[in-house]
């Protein structure tokens, strides 16, 4: 039949999938002598169902866009799934007993061979069997106290065993996979409490990205009006970052409650910008312009501001200085326009700084009460809409958690969700696309089928995936508005390190965690990430500021905002501090050394250090923060600075991980480009100005066996 032409109930790129499963449909396509063809049942279309029209047999037959599976009786939606189990093995028969086709009966067959499926609620997406980590000492179910001593992702027919039956044609798969979600996690944790946050809603994340895109306009206006300087580039982006690490408010993406009030990155980041931004230079008379302008912008900024009488003395005469310097100079070249430059902002500098400080500050100011006016906005239109759907936010019971150490899970609620509404799904090529009100998003095919695998192994409280288009909406909106609509804007700050990376990672090192993550830039099901509202129904263990591990190993390539990487060396060694089993961080930061960042610093001179080196600018790569929508030759792009790879582990930890020679070769030749060809240095990640504007000199690779004060030679033999 495969060369049979059939017409759809309706085109591939107009299904629409929604948890309510309500569609409108078109007549079928048929011969002039067709019989009429009855509209299928609403989960049946959900499922990827359609009737179509034989010609050859002059009948119809019914085909699944997501299985390629044909039959020619309706079919019966169950919980085989041909993804994960082909032959069937795990399948229940529908009454109990084995259907063959032979027990069919009136005249009814297959089109192709296929297994028939149980019956099941309306659900557009199978939830395949989930293997768990088993040891002697360890429960083997890190145990939820909603579902105490089950598993929380398995169905009850899981491990009934079905007839098998022939293979159906895969469905659509990736050409390249960025992620492993095989790979079990060794990480344990102490047994937690669900979270009290509100559960996701379109509707208020609609609200949220509406009023954080005003947010953003606001912050340009203001440095405009008040500095006439455009924002620095992924500034308000870090300053949600540095900001989340001191907010203790209930918002999980706007600032609302935190000390001190003035944002030490975005003032710093303002600061470098003022008078002129100052970019990067190649040319000798792009340094020329460059001087001339700031020695003009220094004294202007001078003259209209209520500056002190010396510093006006000091500010024009270098500008004067340097404006008849460059008039009888004309054979400089841009080294001397450079240094000339950097001599005038040294003796200007100062100066600046004192006459803009209240302004800066002003902005900052502005910015974080508009925030906060904003999240009580949000709270209150949040707890309306759950009061509507009679879900008491107050008169949530506490749950007993027991004292013991569990494999870590992903975070729960310990609120009931509210109905979810009618969220549409339609592909275009390989993007699937989910409308909400008018409001898009969009994620490539490969990555809306890693959501869906994550949602499986995950989410507890939605069996039948009812919820689950609504929460991939939500989850893609949040991230979408915390990146900016800028082009490549926010991309920098979500980098992934490679494939083979991670690959080599978790072989000669044993990790299968990472601390800074999203499910959507995630390689192992199980990690730490910003949201833990909608991100744990997709597989995150919740901010790594607040994720308390006792043992297991852990990659750290965090966003590069210094007061968060700050804050990283401070909860590490605190936890290698407190366990006394194998604890091991291997952490990637910029290198960043002129000046150095504190965290590196710190990590530096580290007790808990056991190696450290570090990967040239230009010879190593990352993988894009858009991934899930970017272009294929556009996923990687080489790293403009040098990047630091440091080995923090306690005694346990280091007995078990050793970063050995061999071992260390073999991540350095999992970082090497693998012949491709990159496209010029990618997002600039950079916090400030003068980290952005001087260019990083190439390398050689470097490793050094930098061994701390720690006995290495007496390990902690106690385990969990």
């Amino acid at each position: 039949m495969t060369s049979e032409n059939h017409g759809t109930i309706k085109a591939d790129s107009a299904l629409v999938m929604s948890p309510t499963g309500s569609t409108s449909q078109a007549a079928p396509f048929s011969p002039s002598t067709s019989k009429p063809i009855q509209e299928l049942p609403d989960e049946l279309i959900q499922a990827g169902w359609s009737k179509c029209w034989s010609k050859r047999e002059n009948r119809p037959y019914y085909f699944n866009r997501f299985t390629n599976q044909s039959l020619w009786e309706m079919p019966v939606l169950g919980q085989h799934d041909v993804i994960s189990d082909p032959l069937g093995l795990n399948a229940a028969p529908a009454s109990g007993e084995a259907i063959s086709d032979a027990g069919l009966g009136n005249g009814q067959r297959k089109r192709h061979p296929s297994e028939d499926a149980s019956q099941a609620g309306p659900n557009s997406f199978k939830r395949p069997k989930v293997e768990i980590p088993v040891t002697p000492t360890t429960p083997t179910v890190p145990i939820s106290p909603s579902t105490p001593g089950v598993k929380p992702w398995v169905n009850a027919t899981d491990d009934k065993q079905g007839q098998a039956g022939v293979p159906a044609p895969a469905p659509y798969r990736p050409s390249v996979v960025y992620w492993d979600l095989d790979i079990q996690t060794n990480a344990v944790i102490r047994e937690r409490a669900p979270a009290n946050h509100l559960p996701p809603h379109p509707e208020i994340e609609l609200q949220r990205a509406q009023l954080t895109t005003k947010l953003r306009q606001h912050y340009h206006e203001l440095c405009s009006q008040r500095e006439g300087i455009e924002p620095p580039r992924e500034s308000f982006n870090r300053w949600l970052l540095e900001r989340k690490v001191v907010d203790k408010g209930l918002d999980p993406l706007l600032p609302s409650e935190c000390d001190p009030v003035i944002s030490p990155s975005m003032f710093r980041e303002i600061m470098n910008d003022i008078p002129i931004r100052l970019s990067r230079i190649k040319y000798k008379e792009e340094a020329r312009k460059l001087l001339f302008k700031y020695a003009e912008a220094a004294k202007k900024m001078i003259d209209s501001r209520n500056a002190t009488p010396d510093s006006r003395k000091v500010v024009k005469w270098n500008v004067e200085d340097t404006m008849n310097w460059l008039r009888r100079d004309h054979s400089a070249s841009k080294e001397d326009y450079m240094d000339r430059l950097e001599h005038l902002r040294k003796q200007c500098g100062p100066h600046v700084t004192a006459v803009a400080k209240d302004s800066v500050e002003g902005i900052c100011s502005k910015i974080y009460h508009i925030s906060a006016e904003y999240v009580r906005r949000i709270r209150q239109a949040h707890l309306t809409l759950l009061k509507e759907c009679n879900i008491s936010v107050d008169s949530t019971e506490s749950t007993e958690v027991q004292n013991r150490l569990v494999y870590c899970y992903p975070v729960r609620l310990s609120i009931q969700s509210p109905p979810q509404p009618r969220v549409e799904l339609h592909f275009e090529n390989d993007i699937a696309c989910l409308r909400y009100k008018g409001e898009m998003v969009k994620v490539n095919r490969g990555h809306f089928n890693k959501l869906e695998l994550l949602y499986r192994y995950s989410c507890i409280d939605d069996p039948r995936f009812e919820k689950f288009l609504s929460r991939v909406w939500c989850l893609i909106k949040r991230y979408q508005v915390m990146f900016g609509s800028g082009v490549n804007e926010g991309s920098g700050l979500q980098g992934a390190l490679p494939v083979p990376v991670f690959e080599a990672l978790n072989k000669k090192f044993g990790v299968t965690f990472e601390c800074f993550a999203s499910p959507l830039n995630c390689y192992f099901k199980q990690f730490c990430s910003a949201f833990p509202d909608i991100d744990g129904f997709f597989g995150s263990r919740g901010p790594f500021l607040s994720f308390s591990p006792a043992s297991g190993s852990f990659e750290a390539n965090p966003p590069f905002c210094e007061e968060l990487m700050d804050a990283m060396v401070t909860r590490f060694e605190d936890l290698l501090e407190r366990s006394s089993e194998p604890l091991s961080f291997i952490i990637f930061v910029p290198e960043w050394r002129d000046p150095p960042t504190p965290a590196l610093t710190r990590m530096e001179s580290s007790r808990f250090r056991r190696h450290q080196m570090t990967v040239p600018a230009f010879e190593h790569e990352y993988r894009s923060g858009s991934q899930h929508i970017c272009k294929r030759e556009e996923m990687y792009y080489k790293a403009i600075h040098g990047t630091a790879v440091i080995f923090l582990q306690n005694n346990a930890g280091f007995a078990k991980w050793e970063p050995t020679t061999e071992r260390i070769q073999e991540l350095l030749g999992a970082y090497k480009v693998s012949g491709r060809s990159l496209p010029s240095p990618g997002p600039s990640s950079t916090s400030t100005a003068d980290k952005d504007s001087k260019p990083v000199q190439e390398r050689s690779a470097k490793s050094q066996d930098n061994s701390s004060p720690v006995d290495k030679t007496a390990p902690d033999t106690t385990n969990i």
